[in-house]
């Protein structure tokens, strides 16, 4: 049933390989599950609230995105969408955090009708498929970056922006030893090598946890909880008077379809050329299923009492593993459900667990590059700069509005003017009114 339901046999996977990726997958995410409300508590947010309504609106919307889209794509709340919540929406523009999930609310409808009208695949068909290896090369850089910073390889310095940290710290040193080990797994052709890393690491982490050295996972004092806290789910519905009574909702609401729209448009487009999920084109296969479930589980979310839902660029490590079906996405929204019971477990999963399964899958998405014609001016122009300020601008969305820029600038100056689609032009002026005139 599960073969023929989510076509296992013709995407050349099995039960046991969808079931591995989709735990990878949330063992690379979870940690949003305790990052999401310690950020969007700083509004005045039940903490336990808003970790129930991650939860829950996490395992609903990649569960959608299984059954519907059949994509191994998990959803949660974005990093930095979340960031835009906490930061602009309410502490700079003023909006309660009721306000705040109105907002996320109507962007999440609108969403949802340009996906049912077919303008969000219209658009993602529409990016180059150039700037797509781009993107995806992008995020794989992105995601090892973040990799790198949460272990705390990578630093804030001072006089040089970023530096290296301190190869002294316990964690700094597990993350480096979880590194070394995954790529040892990977160049022996280990299958579920990125899975088997992130165990291993862990396991490495609570002996030497165990035999004192501080800062390391620890054995879970309990196995289940049953502290919930539901304060928070409809609460969007009393935030919905502030959309005509404060001056600044219309661009909260424009700044959550910006962000949101293309971190999404990114992660499919790198996740499915990773996954080999491509037509003869190379736009994404049923790219407007995913996008509805997408859709889907930003309105859940807000229902819920959380900020946009959104694809996870971390659904490249149970790629990795091998995950090719919305099997894995299934795997991973039940995950997702457990933990609302088994929320003490997850003490384990420490950012120096994941980091190295995210830098493994940003080497392995890095490679995308060799596709770029880097001896054509336009490709590696626009290439280059998608790539580099993904990393230095720590957005998706950002590295691809610049790319789509430098693409249009180049064109013009090699002279094909004629040759770019009018969506490019319609979307340059998009881009720039949300780099140039929206709040950050």
């Amino acid at each position: 049933m599960l073969d023929k339901f989510f076509k296992l046999s013709e995407k050349g996977t099995t039960v046991k390989t969808e079931i591995l990726a989709g735990v990878t997958t949330f063992l690379a995410m979870a940690y949003i599950l305790a990052v999401n409300p310690a950020m969007l508590g700083e509004t005045g947010m039940s903490v336990q609230g808003v970790f129930l309504a991650t939860a829950i609106a996490s395992a609903v919307a990649t569960i959608i995105m299984g059954l519907v889209a059949n994509y191994p794509v998990a959803l949660s709340a974005g990093m930095g969408v979340n960031a835009l919540f906490t930061y602009t929406i309410c502490f700079g523009m003023g909006l309660s955090y009721k306000g705040a999930l109105a907002c996320v609310f109507v962007s999440g409808i609108i969403f949802l009708v340009i996906s049912i009208t077919g303008i969000r695949t219209m658009i993602i068909n529409a990016i180059p498929a150039q700037l797509k290896l781009a993107i995806g090369a992008g995020i794989g850089f992105f995601i090892a970056f973040i990799g790198l910073k949460n272990a705390g390889i990578i630093v804030a310095n001072e006089s040089t922006f970023v530096g290296l940290g301190n190869f002294q710290e316990p964690t700094v040193i597990l993350a480096v030893v979880g590194i070394l080990i995954t790529l040892l797994l990977l160049t022996k052709n280990v299958p579920g090598a990125v899975f088997y890393g992130l165990v291993v690491t862990a396991v490495v982490g609570i002996i030497a946890g165990v035999c004192g050295v501080k800062g390391m996972p620890e054995i879970p004092t309990g196995v289940i909880s049953f502290d919930f806290d539901f304060s928070l789910v409809g609460a969007f519905a009393s935030g919905l008077g502030e959309l005509t009574s404060h001056p600044q909702c219309y661009v909260a609401i424009f700044s959550l379809l910006f962000v949101d729209f293309f971190d999404t448009a990114g992660t499919l487009v790198a996740v499915c050329n990773r996954a080999n999920l491509v037509d003869e084109t190379g736009n994404p296969e049923n790219v407007d299923r995913a996008l509805l479930a997408d859709s889907i589980g930003t309105v859940i979310g807000s229902i819920a009492g959380t900020s946009t839902v959104t694809s996870f660029v971390e659904s490249t490590s149970g790629v990795e593993v091998g995950g090719r079906t919305g099997l894995t996405a299934v795997t991973t929204g039940v995950c997702f459900l457990l933990s609302v019971f088994f929320s003490p477990l997850l003490s384990c999963v420490t950012s120096a667990v994941t980091a190295p399964a995210l830098i493994i899958v940003g080497i392995l998405m890095a490679q995308q590059l060799k596709g770029i014609e880097w001896d054509n001016i336009v490709y590696a122009a626009s290439g280059f700069m998608t790539v580099i300020f993904m990393i230095l601008a720590y957005s998706i969305s950002n590295g691809i509005a610049i790319g789509f820029i430098t693409y249009t600038v180049s064109m013009i100056g090699v002279g094909k003017i004629k040759e770019i689609k009018p969506i490019v032009w319609i979307l340059d002026i998009c881009f720039v009114i949300f780099l140039v005139f929206l709040p950050k």
